[in-house]
């Protein structure tokens, strides 16, 4: 007789609903008359729905350019009604701050999520027990269990060891009786132990810094490439600075690490090495954001807003005959009076 499947659906959380005025990830199911449908990632996949009007704060003139079938964001959670299973959301109410902590929480608990399954599905277990006896107790106790899974790879019984479960047993007497025993069997822990130690090494995360970089001295573009090189010399082995044109005069100067201080400590350092380089030259470097941690989504937008400039540039570009005169310049053609960048 062959065994019963085991069930690989559950949400990510203990609550089975999100709280109100909470960001959660969301994907688009289906466009309607009123608004659109979606699934709440985080909570198996439930329904919610963004009506029109919470899409933008300005005028809509477009639904499809705001919001996709397939597409996946953090919007907000505008209200909750238990009994019937209805969930409001909204889209034009997230603020950057929510959207950039909806998606840190979100990049966590899917990869826990992940792990859990995993695990679930080597061993025949249902997911939802595993979250109760494991994956639930370590939200409560560490705020999110992947700050338990982190310990977990160097230190499995510290974070393990602690959890119980009840269990229900009938006494010599036969009475019933309940019994406190391990939350985690040593099949269980082995399996999440090679599996999270599989999954989570370290990953690099990157660090950026915007700039505006001016020099309209006699060979202001070659002053401009020396000060560019002098901040890439500023990297290492460990965080190697790199530095890329966005569109005169704003440049992005990014490296990459596992130590979030020291990569940002080398970008100031790149920043300082590349501000007197140029002021040699009567040229002018402006921060206009200082280095910071960068999301995979501000990094999707700056490669997009790239792309888009480059697409404006090849439409608006001047006679073919100027093309060898265009090649060289850097950084937009110099107006020789002072007044400025003429892009």
């Amino acid at each position: 007789m062959a065994s019963q499947t085991p069930n690989l659906e559950c949400r990510m959380y203990e609550a089975k609903y999100p709280e109100v005025d909470m960001a959660v990830m969301i994907q688009v199911k289906n466009i309607a008359d009123m608004g659109a449908y979606v699934s709440l990632l985080e909570y198996n996949n439930i329904e919610g729905m963004i009506l029109f009007s919470e899409l933008s704060r300005r005028r809509i003139r477009s639904v499809s350019s705001l919001i996709k079938v397939g597409r996946i964001e953090p919007v907000m959670v505008l209200r909750v009604d238990k009994e019937k299973g209805y969930i409001d959301l909204s889209k034009r109410r997230v603020s950057e701050e929510d959207i950039q902590t909806c998606e840190e929480r979100y990049n966590k608990s899917k990869l826990v999520h992940s792990i859990m399954r995993h695990v679930a599905e080597t061993l025949s277990i249902d997911l939802e027990e595993l979250y109760v006896n494991i994956g639930w107790p370590l939200y409560r106790k560490h705020g999110h269990a992947f700050e338990a899974f982190k310990i977990l790879v160097t230190d499995p019984d510290s974070v393990l060891g602690s959890l119980t479960r009840e269990v229900k047993e009938v006494g010599p007497d036969g009475q019933e009786v309940t019994k406190v025993v391990p939350a985690v069997t040593e099949e269980v822990k082995d399996a999440l132990v090679k599996n999270i130690r599989r999954r989570m090494t370290p990953q690099p995360m990157k660090i950026r810094a915007d700039i505006e970089l001016k020099c309209f001295q006699f060979d202001g573009v070659v002053h401009i490439k020396e000060a560019m090189r002098k901040a890439e010399a500023a990297g290492n082995d460990d965080c190697p600075v790199k530095i890329k044109l966005v569109a005169p005069p704003l440049y992005v100067l990014t490296t990459q690490t596992l130590d979030k201080d020291q990569g940002i400590e080398i970008l100031t350092e790149a920043i300082a090495a590349c501000t007197e380089t140029i002021d040699q030259h009567k040229g002018k470097l402006v921060v206009k954001e200082a280095p910071r941690a960068v999301s995979e989504r501000d990094d999707k937008m700056l490669t997009e807003h790239m792309a888009k400039l480059r697409m404006d540039n090849e439409e608006i570009s001047g006679d073919e005959e100027s093309g060898e005169e265009e090649e060289d310049t850097g950084m937009g053609e110099v107006d020789i009076e002072g007044a400025g960048i003429i892009e």
